[in-house]
């Protein structure tokens, strides 16, 4: 009987403390409203589905920079000493974008144009740079969309899309002070953007969205690499985001899946689809709800004593 009893508490003790530990995850989401004029806006979450504005739904940081002083696109990580970087789209025609730094989220660093494109001066635009942090090499890959005219062979484009061919491009930087040079990083053959990593055990996922205009696509597709100093395979699968427009995709590892919330933009609301290997995906759109008005984002994970922080300042 003692026998049994102590391995019934044993397996009660896991079991409370494995539930415990998943009730202490917590989810943060970075996303913009409107044009991107007022800046930053923060959601957080206990499952992944359901995200709460924080502040109001106010901003907690206004863009300072850029031609169109805007901040789309907000792509925020972490680094290995808690400091978080945020990158952004500071306007439509730019060759740079945005960066500042926090510690808590609320206080922030004086806002840095970064400069990324500014050597080649035919560049039409700057847009969607997303912040990855690969732990396993200390070093943060900053990716963006530009369009660089005579680069790569020309396309038909509709005529609110003229001349626009993006391909990706990024840097690396382990401190945001000094800054590999601009190289391109995925050139699958046709326009791209909005690409967005995410690591699942020893596998790096590549998000990107196929910006094809004519014929019209639109729509979420992915690529996968075990090396990502050796880049992503330019062929990509097929669309894995459905019949609706989507951009903006924003993934996140939680429990066994990897979930993408992504930007219904046509239809000014929010979608998720989550996949346990990459190949087969569950559309969840039904199950996830986002403050209304959110726009391109991101997703994280932080320590439950820091949203207590966020919710406390409010």
């Amino acid at each position: 009987m003692n026998k049994l009893l102590i391995g019934l508490l044993l397996l009660f003790s896991v079991a409370f403390f494995s539930c415990k530990s998943q009730e202490e995850k917590v989810f943060l989401f970075t996303y913009f409203m409107g044009n991107g004029e007022d800046g930053l806006h923060l959601a957080y979450s206990y499952d992944g589905l359901k995200w709460d504005a924080l502040f109001g739904g106010q901003s907690v940081l206004k863009p300072t920079i850029g031609k169109d002083r805007l901040m789309r696109d907000p792509s925020i990580a972490k680094g290995k000493d808690g400091t978080f970087h945020l990158v952004w789209t500071t306007g439509w025609w730019d060759k740079g974008i945005g960066y500042a730094s926090s510690k808590d989220l609320i206080n922030w660093s004086e806002q840095r144009y970064l400069p990324v494109m500014e050597a080649d001066t035919a560049t039409r635009n700057t847009w969607a740079p997303e912040l990855f942090y690969d732990v396993a090499d200390d070093l943060f890959y900053i990716i963006w969309a530009s369009t660089v005219p005579g680069k790569f062979p020309d396309i038909e484009t509709t005529s609110n899309e003229t001349g626009l061919n993006h391909r990706q491009y990024f840097v690396t930087t382990r401190d945001f002070k000094t800054f590999s040079e601009t190289a391109l990083f995925f050139d699958p053959g046709f326009s791209v953007i909005d690409g967005a990593i995410v690591k699942k055990e020893n596998r790096y996922w590549f998000i990107i969205k196929n910006e094809m205009s004519v014929p019209s696509e639109k729509n979420l597709r992915i690529t996968f690499t075990d090396n990502l100093k050796s880049g992503f395979p330019v062929s990509v699968s097929e669309n894995i985001s459905g019949k609706q427009w989507a951009e903006g995709p924003a993934p996140i590892v939680i429990g066994e899946y990897v979930y993408v919330y992504f930007d219904k933009y046509r239809d000014r609301k929010y979608g998720a689809i989550r996949s346990v290997d990459g190949a087969n995906w569950e559309d969840i759109s039904d199950l996830v709800s986002f403050p209304k008005g959110t726009r391109h984002g991101t997703a994280l994970e932080i320590p439950k004593q820091l949203l207590e922080n966020l919710q406390q300042k409010q």
